[in-house]
């Protein structure tokens, strides 16, 4: 594996440790001096990697105080039923999804974090993985499960826009009624901390969501990951 340059490795152990709490909003970080002689550096891998943290809103700087934790985080509406781009398909953000995984026909998964009628259980289920991005920061991982009931062809061709709501309403004509959701508050394991650009044991909302739609017999479950060390949760989008 390609070994990180100096500054990255800096400016990931300071954001470590502000996201940890060993630093917290309002403390100033030690100075250049002390961080050349402390990480064993040069005073520009010492700027660049703080120059890089105040870019992702991590510090400010201040003209005879030095580099001050201020995290600056934006609200996402993210709570909303809407989907994805629905809610944030706002021009002033760049909004993006990865698939991680295609749609795929699978056996539900053993222990599954709802309760599945007997409808649902005598099917199989649609898996999709995605990875959601904002202004090119990864803020939620998705693992969605959709059971086959009336969805004919589903595999057959490509979701539209990448949006499973889309390709439900323009396909099937079906929309999404609601949603009911339970969020916890978890520490991110290798893979999810790897996913959202975290460290391992960061911490991390997870939301389990079951969604209803206007097909009274389909209803769409997804377990989610976000990420809100620059972005918070809220029901509406501002």
């Amino acid at each position: 594996m390609e070994k990180k340059p100096q500054y990255q490795i800096l400016k990931n152990d300071l954001r470590s440790q502000i996201l940890s709490g060993v630093l917290k909003e309002g403390d100033i970080l030690p100075s250049e001096n002390e961080l050349t002689a402390k990480y064993k550096v040069t005073r520009s891998t010492v700027r660049k990697a703080l120059d890089l943290l105040v870019n992702d809103g991590y510090i400010i700087k201040k003209q005879g105080k030095g580099s001050i934790v201020k995290l600056q985080r934006h609200s996402l509406g993210l709570l909303s039923f809407r989907g994805f781009s629905d809610v944030l398909g706002n021009k002033k953000l760049k909004i993006s999804t990865v698939l991680l995984q295609e749609p795929v026909l699978i056996h539900w998964p053993e222990n599954f974090f709802y309760s599945l009628s007997g409808e649902e259980l005598a099917v199989k289920t649609y898996f999709i993985s995605r990875l959601r991005f904002v202004n090119e920061d990864s803020v939620m991982l998705e693992y969605t499960y959709i059971p086959n009931i009336g969805l004919d062809n589903f595999l057959s061709v490509p979701l539209v826009n990448n949006s499973l709501f889309q390709t439900l309403r323009k396909r099937y004509r079906i929309d999404i009624n609601n949603v009911s959701q339970d969020l916890h508050a978890i520490s991110a394991n290798e893979e999810v901390a790897s996913l959202l650009d975290y460290y391992p044991g960061a911490p991390v909302i997870h939301l389990y969501r079951k969604y209803t739609t206007s097909k009274s017999d389909l209803k769409i479950y997804s377990s989610l990951y976000c990420n809100t060390d620059k972005y918070f949760l809220s029901n509406e989008f501002n």
